[in-house]
């Protein structure tokens, strides 16, 4: 799956490792036995990387973000393919279901490890066409057969068949790869990991997918899941899933050990900071119950209180000041929230503090001090 077109910005091939080279693990595969007739190499097998001629291309569909939710790998020839997969013996050609054990692998044919090693021309391999045309049949049997490695082999735009699964909302699917060992710390073009993608598209299901599943026995754990790694944006999981505005994302980031003062990498924001921006009192009260710093400080020294206070957001002010919000700190510019408020002409005396209490109260947005 990938753009025919790319930008100037996009990152070139030395930004991050394609994982093609992990398809040399292939030959730990068991030796496939040559049919007789069979076509093949002089080594005796077939040249597994070879691309499938082309015999029809589908149109490239788009998803509501404009980027390319289909491959130009015919559905048909994917459905068609799948009998290479199945074993002869087999009376029974369903798959297993999504989280019950898989078959043992058998010996492969040529034509088995052809298909199985297929790339298509945008870099995608048959598990991310299984995903992408929406044929878990096709993925489950792969499972039973490919090693670990390959599940993690990044198509041209430096997605796995697990980001994939995650944009498509494939919960079963994103279970599935997770039991198998499919990393979950690995970048796309953007640096989204899966649970990046998850939480932008709030794909609650999928999250708690990759965030509570663990590979079965037998299947390594290659990295921890880094719920601080932050895509190029600087923004972590935490961050997506708070300018979404979705609370049971972040509740489940933060049992699941986000740290919740983790701040963004080009202005040092912290969640509570883009809560504030949000402009949703709620959710900044929301963040605040579960143990946000209060007076944390972006680069240039503001806290959220000289967030709310610049734009004359009263409401979430007086739920700042009621949390101990320091209406005093200083930013690099020698501002301090107080300063900020009365440049909007708000007048910091008793009546106005009782008139702030009580807006708060209903949310208001009446004229009212700080703290």
């Amino acid at each position: 799956m990938s753009d025919a077109r790319k930008g100037p910005d996009e990152a070139d091939d030395s930004q991050c490792d394609s994982g093609i080279e992990s398809l040399r693990s292939l030959r730990s595969l068991p030796e496939p036995t040559a049919a007789p007739g069979s076509g093949s190499s002089q080594s005796g097998c077939p040249q597994p990387w070879r691309h499938a001629p082309e015999t029809h291309k589908e149109p490239e569909k788009e998803d509501a973000d404009g980027e390319r939710a289909d491959s130009t790998y015919a559905s048909s020839s994917l459905t068609e393919s799948f009998p290479l997969l199945e074993r002869p013996e087999a009376k029974d050609p369903s798959p297993p279901a999504p989280g019950s054990p898989l078959p043992p692998a058998g010996v492969l044919s040529p034509q088995q490890l052809e298909a199985l090693t297929y790339i298509s021309e945008d870099g995608d391999t048959l598990l991310h066409l299984a995903v992408i045309h929406e044929a878990p049949s096709v993925l489950f049997c792969c499972l039973a057969f490919l090693p670990q490695e390959v599940l993690d082999i990044q198509n041209n735009l430096y997605q796995t068949a697990l980001h994939l699964a995650v944009h498509l909302d494939q919960p079963d699917v994103v279970r599935a790869l997770v039991l198998k060992g499919a990393s979950r710390i690995l970048q796309d073009q953007h640096g989204d990991t899966a649970l990046h993608v998850a939480c932008r598209r709030q794909n609650l299901a999928c999250a708690c997918c990759l965030l509570e599943e663990q590979p079965e026995p037998g299947r390594q754990l290659s990295h921890p899941l880094d719920l601080q790694l932050k895509n190029w944006q600087g923004l972590a999981c935490l961050h997506i899933a708070t300018l979404q505005r979705n609370q049971p994302l972040i509740e489940l980031l933060l049992q699941n050990g986000a740290d919740i003062d983790v701040q963004e990498g080009t202005s040092g924001k912290t969640a509570l900071h883009l809560a504030v921006e949000t402009q949703e009192r709620s959710l900044v009260q929301f963040l605040l119950q579960a143990g946000a710093r209060v007076d944390a400080r972006m680069l240039n020294g503001c806290t959220p209180l000289h967030l709310a206070a610049g734009r004359g957001l009263n409401s979430i002010s007086s739920t700042l000041c009621e949390a101990g919000a320091d209406s005093l700190l200083l930013n690099v510019e020698d501002e301090t929230p107080q300063d900020l408020a009365e440049d909007l002409g708000w007048v910091p005396t008793a009546s106005h503090l009782e008139a702030g209490s009580a807006a708060a109260a209903v949310g208001t947005q009446a004229m009212s001090p700080l703290c």
